[in-house]
């Protein structure tokens, strides 16, 4: 019962909600935001700069690793039983440790990613506040495909917040 009173509840506050004409509703995207403000140009620059760095390493040591593979595939008839279990041992570890450096490699980017972008995503957080008191919008939503479905292109405001961001924060 108490659930049927709530809904009725919440479904009356939707519909005066929808009704009341002086509700302003607009979208930014976010992601489009963070891309096209000149801190967030900078940020993915360092990403990117930071990703083809260990890309690099990574990609040596891979090869590094088929060249030492070849080398025991040519090997393998001259060596003793022992030798081989020997370097197919060394091989293996050498692969364990490419994966597991793989991986941080992973984390520290994706932990970079997260450092350089939530303050730039405060500041457009703070942004977006602003520009919507001054246009009195009553509800900004974030523009991405599992939030709204549809959108008038008008009710954008991205480009407005990426503008009014950069120039604040030169």
């Amino acid at each position: 019962m108490k659930f049927v009173i709530l809904a009725a509840l919440a479904l009356g506050s939707v519909s005066s909600f929808a009704a009341d004409e002086a509700t302003k509703v607009a979208v930014v995207d976010m992601q489009k935001a963070l891309q096209s403000v000149e801190a967030g140009k900078k940020a993915k620059a360092q990403l990117e700069k930071d990703f083809n760095t260990k890309k690099k390493m990574l990609q040596d040591e891979e090869g590094a690793i088929r060249k030492l593979t070849e080398e025991f595939k040519k090997q393998t008839l001259a060596l003793s039983e022992d030798a081989k279990a020997k370097k197919q041992q060394e091989i293996q570890e050498r692969i364990m440790k490419f994966q597991e450096n793989t991986a941080r490699s992973q984390g520290e980017i994706q932990q970079k990613e997260a450092e350089l972008t939530a303050p730039i995503l405060k500041n457009l957080r703070d942004m977006i506040k602003e520009v919507a008191t001054k246009k009195t919008f009553a509800i900004i939503v974030d523009k991405n495909e599992n939030t709204v479905l549809f959108a008038q292109d008008s009710l954008d405001l991205t480009q407005e917040v990426v503008n009014a961001y950069n120039a604040k924060y030169k």
